[in-house]
C-alpha cells in the first residue's frame, strides 16, 4: 500500500491522518511548528516532521527522495503561498497532488459583518473608528494592529498559547488586559463573554470555517453587538473533505466498509433509526454506526448493532443522554440509536431539544418504519391512512376508524391490542378488518389478520402495531346532525340549528378539551367530540337517566372521546383537567359558581351560555359584569321549522334561545 503524505496544520487534516493510520497506512505528516506535532495524534502509522521543506524546490526534493506518489494539501485555507509551493512541489516531482478545501460556512446572512481582503485593510477600515477591538487573526500578524492610534488600549489580542505566540504578542506591545492567550476553536458561549467582557465593538477575524468556530464567532458578534470585521477567504478550488476521503480510498484500493472519518473541531451525534431490529437498518445508518466511537441507546437497540470497539452508554432518556454526551468529550462521533424512523412518534423530536445544537453538528438518519413495513408485507398502500399512536399516549382509535378509510397505530403489548379491539366492538366497528404486526425483526415476528373480535381471541407479545381498515368510513360533516338521529327520551335536548350555531361560536380545534355542563341527551357532546376529535369532551350531567341517554348517543355516534361526568357542577368539575372550552346548556342555579371554577383551571377559557328564558339570560349578564369575563357576542336566534298542511307548509317557531360568547381574558 503506498504511504501518503500530508501538508497539515488543520483539524481536517489531523482527521485524515488519524482515519488513514486507522486504515493500515502508513502517513507522513509535515507541521510547521512545534504545537502543530503536539496536537497529532500519536499512532505508530502517523511519522511527523516539524518546519518547511523551503519552497517549492525544496517540496520537490522531499517528495522524490522519500518517493511519495500521493500528497495531500490539507494547509490553512490563508496560506496561499504555502499551498502554492507544495503544487508546484507535487508538479516539479510528479506526485499527484491533492487539495483538501476547508467547509464553507453556513452562518446566513452579512448583517453586522464587513468584508474585507486584508488584515491590512481590516486596520484600516478600523482605524478611523472608535471602540474596542478583538484581534482574533491569529499572532503572525499582530503587528498590523500596530498602525491603530492608541493600539495598546484598543485592541486586545486573542492568540495561541504557545511561547512563540505570547513572546511575539507582547514583544510587540500587547500584555494584561490586551492580550488573551487560549487554545481555540471556541464556542459561542465563550465568544460571547469575552466581547463582553472586554466591551468590544469589533471583532476582526478570518472565515475559519465551520470546524475552526467562525460562526461561534458571528453569532457571538451579532448577540453582543458587535462588527464582524472579515478577512475574506482566498479562493479555493480543492476538493471538500467528503470528497478527498472518497478519492483516496479509491487511489489506496481501502475497502468501502472502513469508517468514514469525522473532521476534528465540532463533535458530531447522529440520531439513527435502526428500522425494526437486526437485519433492518439501511446501509447509510449501518455506515454511521461503524463510524460512531460512541453508540448510545435501548437496551435493545443496542443489541441489534455491532458496537465491538466502541463506547456504549444504556439509555434512552433525552436529558441523561445530553449530560452523557456533555460530559463526555473524548466521543467525537456519537450514535444514538432509535427504533423505526426518527420522523414517526420518535424520540428524536426530544433529542434534538435536548443536544445542544450550536455545540455540535447534528444529523437525523431516517430508518424503515414500521407502517412502511407492515404495509409492504401484507400488500396495502399506506398513503391512504392516518397515522397515529396508542403507544404510551391517548388516541382517539375509535373516532379515527370511524371516520378514515385506513388508520396505523403503534401499541404496546397484548393488553393494548386488546384493549383496541373490545373498545371498536362495543362502538359497532366489529365489520372493520384489523391486522396486527408483531415484534418486527425478530425471530418472534408475525401478522396477524381479523375482525376485532377474532383479535381479541389471540396472543400477542411486546411490540406491536395495527392496521385497521374500515371500507365504510363516515367522511360526513358532523355539524348539524338531524335531531331524530339521537335518542332522546325524556332529557332535553338542544335543537340542531341552534347546537350547530353554539359549537360554531366555541371555535373547537381538534386536541381541545371541552366541558359540557348540563349535557342532557348529550348532543352538543357529541357533536363538540366529533369536532374535536383528537381531544376529549366532558359531558357533566346530575340526572342518572339523561346521563345513560349520553352513553347510548356516544356508542351510536362511535364518540369514545366523550367522558361522562355524573354529578352536579360545580362540585362534579374538581377533578377534570383544565378545559380549553366549555358549554353551558343548564346550570341549576349555579352559573356564577361554575364559571368561576372554569377560570380557576384556566384564566383563558372560551364560554358559550345558552339561555332560554330571560331571566336566565339576565343572570347570565349579571355573571359576565361581576366576573369581569370578556364579551365577544350576544345572540339571539329564533328558528322556525316547517310543517305540513295538505299541500301547504306551515312554519312553526320554535323558542327563541339567547348565546353569550364570553372568555375569560
Amino acid at each position: 500500500m503506498k504511504d501518503v503524505f500530508i501538508f497539515s496544520g488543520t483539524t481536517e487534516g489531523r482527521s485524515l491522518a488519524r482515519w488513514l493510520a486507522s486504515c493500515g497506512v502508513m502517513v507522513h505528516v509535515r507541521v510547521a511548528t512545534d504545537y502543530g506535532a503536539e496536537v497529532m495524534e500519536s499512532d505508530p502509522n502517523i511519522d511527523v516532521q516539524i518546519g518547511s521543506c523551503g519552497g517549492a524546490e525544496g517540496i520537490a526534493r522531499v517528495i522524490s527522495e522519500n518517493m511519495y506518489e500521493i500528497v495531500v494539501d490539507a494547509t490553512h485555507p490563508y496560506a496561499t503561498t504555502v499551498s502554492k509551493h507544495i503544487r508546484e512541489g507535487c508538479e516539479a516531482s510528479g506526485a499527484e497532488y491533492i487539495r483538501l478545501r476547508r467547509a464553507d460556512s453556513d452562518i446566513g446572512g452579512s448583517d453586522g459583518i464587513v468584508t474585507v481582503d486584508s488584515v491590512d485593510d481590516a486596520v484600516t477600515y478600523l482605524m478611523d473608528r472608535s471602540g474596542t477591538i478583538l484581534a482574533a487573526t491569529g499572532s503572525k500578524e499582530l503587528d498590523r494592529y500596530t498602525r491603530i492610534p492608541d493600539y495598546k488600549d484598543r485592541v486586545v489580542a486573542r492568540v495561541l498559547s504557545t511561547m512563540d505566540s505570547v513572546t511575539r504578542a507582547v514583544g510587540l506591545g500587547f500584555e494584561g488586559r490586551n492580550l488573551i492567550c487560549a487554545q481555540g476553536p471556541f464556542s459561542e458561549d465563550v465568544n460571547y463573554a469575552t466581547l463582553r467582557q472586554i466591551g468590544a465593538e469589533y471583532i476582526v477575524t478570518k472565515d475559519s470555517g465551520t470546524v475552526g468556530g467562525y460562526e461561534e464567532k458571528v453569532r457571538a458578534a451579532r448577540r453582543a453587538g458587535a462588527t464582524v470585521v472579515l478577512v475574506r477567504k482566498p479562493d479555493d478550488t480543492g476538493l471538500p473533505y467528503d470528497e478527498v476521503v472518497n478519492l483516496l480510498r479509491e487511489r489506496l484500493d481501502l475497502p468501502e466498509t472502513e469508517a468514514t472519518p469525522v473532521p476534528e473541531g465540532r463533535r458530531k451525534v447522529v440520531l439513527i433509526g435502526i428500522g425494526m431490529g437486526p437485519g433492518d437498518m439501511t446501509v447509510r445508518a449501518a455506515e454511521k454506526v461503524r463510524s460512531a466511537d460512541l453508540v448510545i441507546g435501548a437496551k435493545r437497540m443496542l443489541e441489534a448493532v455491532d458496537t465491538s470497539g466502541k463506547d456504549v452508554y444504556a439509555e434512552y432518556r433525552s436529558d441523561l443522554i445530553a449530560d452523557y454526551i456533555d460530559s463526555h468529550p473524548e466521543n467525537r462521533y456519537v450514535a444514538i440509536l432509535l427504533s423505526g424512523d426518527v420522523g414517526f412518534y420518535s424520540g428524536a423530536t426530544k433529542l434534538l431539544s435536548a443536544i445542544d445544537a450550536s455545540r455540535y453538528d447534528v444529523e437525523v438518519e431516517a430508518g424503515i418504519s414500521s407502517v412502511v413495513y407492515l404495509c409492504s408485507k401484507i400488500g396495502e398502500t399506506w398513503q391512504d391512512a392516518y397515522l397515529t399512536s396508542a403507544h404510551g399516549r391517548s388516541s382517539n382509535i375509535v373516532g379515527l376508524v370511524a371516520t378514515h378509510p385506513k388508520v396505523f397505530t403503534l401499541l404496546s403489548g397484548e393488553d393494548s391490542v386488546h384493549s383496541m379491539c373490545r373498545e371498536l366492538f362495543d362502538y359497532g366497528l366489529n365489520d372493520v378488518t384489523v391486522t396486527i404486526g408483531q415484534d418486527f425483526g425478530y425471530p418472534t415476528e408475525r401478522v396477524v389478520t381479523g375482525t376485532p373480535s377474532e383479535i381479541l381471541a389471540e396472543s400477542f407479545g411486546d411490540l406491536c402495531v395495527a392496521l385497521i381498515v374500515n371500507r365504510t368510513p363516515d367522511t360526513g360533516n358532523p355539524i348539524g346532525i338531524p335531531d331524530e338521529a339521537f335518542v332522546r327520551g325524556d332529557a332535553p335536548m338542544t335543537k340542531s340549528e341552534v347546537r350547530a350555531l353554539s359549537v360554531a361560536k366555541l371555535r373547537l380545534s381538534p386536541d381541545s378539551v371541552v366541558y359540557d355542563v348540563g349535557a342532557g341527551t348529550g348532543s352538543v357532546s357529541v357533536e363538540m367530540a366529533l369536532t374535536a376529535w383528537n381531544g376529549t369532551v366532558y359531558a357533566i350531567e346530575k340526572e342518572e337517566a339523561a346521563a345513560n341517554l349520553i352513553d347510548i348517543n356516544r356508542k351510536r355516534f362511535k364518540t369514545a372521546n366523550l367522558e361522562i361526568v355524573r354529578g352536579l357542577a360545580p362540585e362534579a368539575l374538581e377533578d377534570l383537567p383544565a378545559p380549553t372550552h366549555a358549554f353551558i346548556g343548564g346550570s341549576s342555579g349555579n352559573l356564577k359558581q361554575i364559571v368561576q371554577c372554569l377560570l380557576e383551571k384556566n384564566p383563558d377559557v372560551r364560554i358559550v351560555i345558552n339561555s332560554v328564558t330571560v331571566e336566565t339570560m339576565g343572570e347570565t349578564l349579571q355573571v359576565i359584569k361581576e366576573l369581569g369575563l370578556v364579551e365577544e357576542e350576544l345572540v339571539n336566534i329564533t328558528v322556525a321549522r316547517s310543517r305540513r298542511l295538505g299541500r301547504y307548509h306551515l312554519m312553526t317557531g320554535q323558542n327563541p334561545v339567547y348565546i353569550a360568547v364570553v372568555r375569560g381574558r
